[in-house]
């Protein structure tokens, strides 16, 4: 095969990686994926994107495209057969304008997500896509997952954040698609249809994206709670009371908390007696136009009546930046304190609010009737009804153990889940993971349906083989 050779006089030898230079994008982060790969191309331009796809499409050599290697699913890891082309956009990163007067800015693809904040926030807007892993992770990967985060209530996911594409086909066309309109009703929207598709249909290389204005004051609150029922009460309280001054909503387990304390003991619950030791927790975000006073007595009278009803056993209002920094970073420490503990088996679903309590409770009590001693780690979005819903080992497991139960675990839940009306992926994506568990709930149609999409828009199978259907 005469690619390799190509690839290097197309991108110079430096930006195409084999062997050792390779591994890192062989793997993916959480170590459950690693796959070999003919070579790691690294282009530099949208133009050398296409370039590269045209030679792979020529030699029909899959590409598997390649962001910030976030991926909770193994969507960005190669299978074993070393075929593939690994396409990295990371050299794609530059931030190619802002436009205050449409509230709009367009970037690459391997543009990092913190990068694109603070582009925003410098030219005094808002881009109020938000996840733990925003330090690392890139537009592209989280246009391609869809990706959601802690402020969806408010924003919406990725999708509702981006208004123009550029893409580049199977066939190593480039789709020209960076329009900033809110209104365009000329036809099928082909924008939608590459947002989510993990790279199976094409390949994102830049995008325009909404912006906001800044919010004047933000307040946030930690609350204790008794319950899940009663969270999900305090929400429709917040709703009503806030309105879409609500941009955060989230819920934890107590037991999730304090594992994150235990493991990071420079953190500190912001609670005392027997608060520190509520079942669950709820973190609050009013983002407010007018003026910190302004949400400040917002926030208080929601709260207080809540409280007063025995809804909210305990509350914290930050006083400063720096403690609502603190009550963030203890929700966005969750995720590296289940790293600590070990390996677990991870769930993103969405379930109807007005549900999920009765989720929880009844997914809780068949996991313990299957798998006694399991443990539950669960948290997530409450205000739109996305849950990580966790599993780790029992006291006396392995975590060979436990691994060995997860597809078993994963069969529970998800019937659970399906039961209950909801979806066995909200913000993760479908990847490897869930590629074959979609052949149980989604119907004949809807797969049929999916399959004749990616036939048309990749004929020959070489973009992103074996990821959300299956070849």
């Amino acid at each position: 095969m005469n690619l390799l050779p190509e690839l290097e006089k197309l991108l110079g030898a430096t930006q195409v990686l084999t062997g050792e230079a390779a591994a890192p994008f062989l793997v993916d982060w959480r170590g459950r994926y690693k796959g070999q790969a003919l070579a790691v191309v690294r282009p530099g331009s949208t133009e050398e994107v296409a370039a590269v796809v045209r030679l792979c499409a020529k030699h029909q050599v899959p590409i598997v495209p390649s962001g910030g290697n976030t991926s909770m699913c193994g969507g960005a890891t190669p299978d074993e057969t070393g075929r593939a082309l690994v396409l990295s956009l990371a050299r794609l990163n530059r931030v190619r304008s802002v436009d205050t007067d449409n509230d709009t800015m367009t970037v690459e693809a391997g543009c990092i997500l913190q990068a694109v904040q603070t582009a925003a926030r410098e030219a005094g807007r808002l881009f109020p896509l938000s996840l733990a892993a925003e330090g690392s992770c890139t537009i592209g990967g989280n246009l391609s997952t869809n990706a959601g985060g802690t402020q969806v209530l408010r924003y919406g996911n990725t999708r509702e954040l981006a208004l123009g594409l550029e893409v580049v086909t199977a066939e190593g066309e480039i789709w020209h698609g960076l329009r900033g309109l809110r209104k365009d009703n000329t036809g099928y929207d082909l924008r939608d249809l590459f947002i989510g598709s993990e790279g199976t249909l094409g390949i994102i290389t830049a995008a325009t994206l909404k912006l906001y204005p800044l919010p004047v004051a933000q307040c946030t609150a930690m609350l204790a709670l008794n319950s899940l029922e009663d969270a999900t009460a305090v929400l429709s309280r917040a709703r009503a009371g806030f309105g879409a001054s609500l941009t955060g909503f989230e819920v934890m387990m107590g037991t999730v908390l304090e594992a994150v304390v235990k493991l990071f003991p420079q953190q500190r619950l912001p609670f005392e007696g027997p608060s520190a030791q509520s079942p669950w927790f709820a973190l609050l975000e009013l983002s407010d136009s007018e003026s910190a006073e302004h949400a400040q007595g917002r926030f208080e009278a929601v709260l207080g009546a809540a409280i007063e009803d025995g809804l909210v056993t305990d509350a914290a209002i930050a006083e400063s930046i720096a403690q609502s920094r603190a009550m963030w970073h203890l929700r966005e420490s969750i995720p590296l304190a289940e790293a600590g503990l070990g390996k677990s088996v991870k769930h993103d679903v969405s379930i109807p609010i007005s549900l999920i309590s009765t989720f929880v409770k009844t997914t809780n009590a068949a996991l313990q009737v299957k798998f006694p001693g399991i443990q539950h780690i669960v948290f997530g979005h409450l205000g739109d009804g996305n849950l990580h819903y966790n599993v780790a080992r029992a006291p006396d497991q392995t975590e060979e153990q436990l691994l060995a139960q997860q597809y078993d675990v994963y069969q529970l839940v998800h019937d659970s889940v399906h039961a209950h009306g909801g979806s066995i992926s909200a913000e993760h994506g479908v990847g490897q993971l869930k590629r074959d568990e979609l052949t149980r709930y989604k119907s004949a149609l809807e797969l049929t349906l999916m399959k004749q999409i990616k036939q048309a828009l990749d004929p020959q199978g070489i973009m992103n083989p074996g990821k959300v259907l299956q070849a």
